[in-house]
């Protein structure tokens, strides 16, 4: 094995902007959790319950960029910029539509959804309000969401990730004002958020639209595009919905065995999600260069590409595995001053620290399938793995306790039994050469 490569240098220039704008935009909650913090528990608690609803939502939707990614980035390969910036202008116009239906259903449904949380009176109105205030930002962060994939497409990630930093700052400085200055309380937090999305959206406008007459793009929807958009988002919005099922089910039989396993399992994927940003923006950073690859008709370069990153990967993913083994017995109190976490948590870590390369293997084969516009079969695949997994599940909710092994198996059935089925569906395909169809579509 080479340790090094001509593509090196295009995988770290991709993946390290991806990666800073990738930790940038869960920033927009932790600031508003700091801030809200000060203003009591009910609102904090109101933020808890319609920040789980923003987020689902939003998990689900960011096909809007990894559905315009490859198409952008094949146009742009094949040598047609003008067809490529077409594309991401499609995938705007249908993030604008998507964005405002949306936001109309869900400020009308926001008391029923809130409500489904069961919470006290005075919870459900401060979630109510926030979740109803966030909505008139939709449209502008599925705008966002779309036009990050369009600059993903041309192979540029630091401009999302300087408009993501700028974002954060705003939306900070506008919350306190909002929230203390103006007194607007939890509404000022999520309007704030909203004049910085907006603000966002408007600026990646601007960008689009200087590219597009550069090239002689048309501004106006396409139809055509806008379907084709549609149709992708459809698949890609099934195989996101399958990893959340499986996110809800480990969370669903965490809770059966008591509060303390719950609590230490959601620490655990707490610390997965962090770990996964490193991991995610190879994925991205695969989307680009495979999309650019199969759009230039070079099938060799897209095999290269597809071995380096699962050197970063797995190489990656063997190093942040033994960084957790070495903290997992120190991690405990900086998470949690329950004695019970804490004698659960180290164990559960370590299981961590075994399957993480096994991630890192997965990320990328995710990235790279996504970056061929494979979405039916990461769609189908997505299905087959969340079923095998359920299965998984049903001997380990059966069989879990308060002791510590009960932990440890669920994140192994996690850890190694969900994220081993993803190996070997995402694995088999890539051996394959069924993805690899070249040219602008």
């Amino acid at each position: 094995m080479r340790l090094r490569s001509p593509l090196d240098r295009e995988i770290v220039r991709l993946a390290l902007p991806a990666l800073g704008a990738l930790i940038a935009e869960p920033l927009f909650l932790l600031t508003d959790t700091a801030l809200i913090g000060h203003l009591g528990s009910v609102p904090l608690a109101g933020l808890g319950v319609a920040g789980v609803i923003l987020q689902t939502a939003l998990g689900l939707l960011i096909f809007l960029a990894y559905a315009t990614t490859p198409t952008v980035a094949r146009r742009l390969g094949a040598g047609d910029r003008a067809g490529a910036i077409r594309a991401g202008i499609d995938g705007l116009w249908f993030a604008l539509l998507l964005g405002v239906v949306l936001a109309v259903a869900g400020a009308f449904a926001a008391p029923w959804l809130v409500g489904l949380f069961g919470t006290a009176a005075p919870v459900e109105a401060a979630a109510t309000t926030y979740l109803t205030v966030s909505m008139i930002g939709l449209p502008g962060m599925l705008i966002v969401i779309a036009a990050t994939g369009l600059l993903r497409g041309l192979q540029d990630t630091r401009t999302p990730l300087v408009v993501a930093g700028v974002g954060f700052a705003v939306n900070a400085g506008l919350n306190a004002v909002f929230i203390y200055g103006l007194g607007w309380g939890v509404a000022g937090s999520a309007a704030g958020t909203v004049v910085a999305q907006w603000g966002m959206a408007a600026v990646y406008v601007v960008i689009a639209v200087r590219a597009a007459r550069a090239v002689g793009a048309d501004l106006r929807p396409g139809l055509a595009g806008v379907g084709r958009t549609a149709r992708s988002g459809a698949w890609l919005l099934v195989r996101n919905a399958s990893l959340r099922v499986a996110m809800i089910a480990t969370v669903a039989t965490a809770a059966s065995s008591g509060v303390t396993g719950l609590a230490t399992i959601q620490v655990a994927l707490t610390l997965f999600s962090t770990l996964a940003f490193a991991l995610d923006a190879l994925a991205i950073a695969g989307q680009a260069m495979i999309g650019h690859s199969l759009g230039a008709g070079d099938r060799d370069r897209v095999r290269a590409v597809m071995r380096r990153l699962l050197v970063f990967g797995i190489g990656g993913g063997v190093l942040l595995g033994a960084l957790m083994a070495t903290l997992s017995g120190v991690l405990g109190p900086v998470f949690t001053a329950d004695e019970g976490v804490r004698d659960l948590l180290p164990g559960v870590v370590l299981a961590m620290a075994v399957g993480i390369p096994l991630a890192g293997f997965v990320f990328v084969l995710d990235g790279v399938l996504l970056g061929a516009g494979d979405a039916r079969y990461l769609a189908l695949a997505g299905v087959l793995n969340v079923v095998v997994y359920l299965a998984i599940l049903v001997p380990v909710e059966r069989s879990v306790g308060d002791g510590p092994g009960s932990a440890v198996a669920l994140w192994f059935a996690f850890g190694l039994g969900y994220i081993g089925i993803r190996a070997v569906t995402l694995g088999v395909r890539a051996a394959g050469s069924r993805w690899m169809v070249v040219g602008a579509r």
